[in-house]
């Protein structure tokens, strides 16, 4: 039976990857990887940095699912906070063969526990689709700097941030693979079906190949539709996250569902049979 004021592997995976996920705290002292989109903080440390939580719903992550986990998760409702503990903790997220992120690969975190990325400004397919990415799946507080190609490098010196999809770093194009497809498997991400989907449909926008998905030209004219539509890269990047959420949920939950007008027409309602006359 599971406990009180918790929630299972399964169901958290379902959330994640959506704008309903819930803010995900690890709340082991170290381990091997965090699942997608989790932050660690100190469980000795909650009273101190419970008041900083956002007023969402929230999910504590430790070894089992036990002690620790639940202490961090009541006390956080006492902050008002609705808090459930992960069942099984972090060993029962990988015995149902979850995704489990890289976290050596994360970047370092600022002073207010945020990642923070560089990349080239105006933004058409990939310097959307990865920081849709990183949002969704590895940091959501992310923070994201649109420069000119030239004050890349400058900026990533100047402020610690992580440059990606330009040339030269570790995080961009490799032969054919497309920033967002290196992501995903660097991450530790390639074993969720629907985002190995997408990423066919990404890169087949991001280097002009819409032969090798039938969704990739739809995802092109839409990318370069908002970046026509926005000045403000930030603003262009606002608009472009929900067209990612729906083409995650269509490779998630709907590639096998077809549309037509007739088949959504009503049927037409059959005739009474006139009443006999007497």
């Amino acid at each position: 039976m599971p406990a009180l004021n918790s929630i299972s592997p399964g169901k958290l995976f379902r959330l994640i990857g959506t704008p309903a996920s819930p803010t995900i705290i690890d709340v082991r002292p170290d381990g091997d990887g965090l699942i997608p989109g989790a932050r660690r903080y100190a469980a000795d440390d909650v009273a101190r940095w419970a008041g900083t939580i956002q007023r969402r719903s929230v999910v504590v992550v430790c070894v089992k699912g036990e002690e620790k986990g639940a202490g961090v998760a009541a006390w956080l409702r006492h902050e008002g906070v609705n808090a459930e503990v992960l069942e099984g903790g972090i060993e029962g997220w990988t015995d149902a063969n979850q995704p489990v992120v890289n976290e050596t690969l994360i970047p370092p975190r600022n002073a207010e526990g945020r990642t923070v990325w560089v990349t080239r400004a105006r933004p058409k397919v990939d310097r959307i689709a990865c920081p849709w990415l990183i949002r969704r799946f590895v940091d959501p507080d992310a923070i994201f700097l649109y420069v000119a190609p030239s004050e890349v490098a400058g900026v990533s010196e100047r402020f610690g941030a992580t440059p990606f999809d330009v040339e030269g770093v570790f995080w961009s194009h490799r032969g054919e693979l497309c920033t967002f497809d290196v992501m995903i498997e660097e991450f530790g991400l390639a074993s969720i079906d629907a985002l190995k989907r997408l990423a066919v449909i990404v890169r087949g926008a991001d280097t002009a190949r819409p032969e090798i998905a039938p969704q990739a030209a739809g995802l092109l004219a839409m990318s370069l539709g908002l970046s026509r539509m926005y000045s403000d890269d930030l603003e262009q990047l606002k608009a472009g996250m929900p067209l990612y959420d729906a083409l995650y949920r269509w490779c998630r939950d709907a590639v096998d569902e077809t549309h037509d007008w007739i088949s959504h027409t009503p049927k037409p309602r059959a005739r009474r049979s006139a009443k006999p006359t007497l």
